[in-house]
């Protein structure tokens, strides 16, 4: 096995086992984007690293990602301009989050147009899942 499937392997087996408790959604969530990147990137393996850098960075907008759900996604955020409270993205901090495939992709589409202007690729979305299902 290759060094990034192993990592690959232990991240979707961690997701599954911190999951459990939210009925392993997060993982099953980052294993369709796993696939879905590697489609057009063979090698394709999700990073926290990128997935934090991707978070907390402006993507050509006055807004990140952390911008309303703070560099630590296992606190609460703010809404920037309408100061409604965001519970915690973190699964490990809010376990119903990732639990609904619909409502992610809901979310993904808004997020993504609003922060960087575009629809987030699947390998984007691998990264930032990849990252928040670790944020304790």
């Amino acid at each position: 096995m290759t060094r990034t499937r192993f990592h690959t392997s232990a991240l979707l087996l961690a997701l599954s086992f911190a999951g459990a408790v939210a009925d392993a959604a997060p993982a099953d969530l980052l294993a369709g984007y796993v696939a879905t990147a590697r489609g057009a990137q063979p090698a394709f393996a999700p990073s926290a690293v990128r997935g934090r850098e991707f978070f907390t960075s402006r993507h050509g907008s006055d807004w990140s990602c952390s911008t309303c759900h703070t560099q630590d996604p296992a606190t609460e955020g703010r809404h920037a301009t309408t100061q409604r409270a965001i519970a915690p993205l973190s699964p490990l901090a809010n376990p119903r989050r990732f639990t609904d495939e619909a409502r992610v992709e809901k979310w993904f589409g808004r997020n993504c147009r609003d922060v960087v202007g575009r629809a987030c690729t699947a390998a984007e979305k691998a990264d930032v899942l990849a990252w928040l299902a670790g944020a304790r």
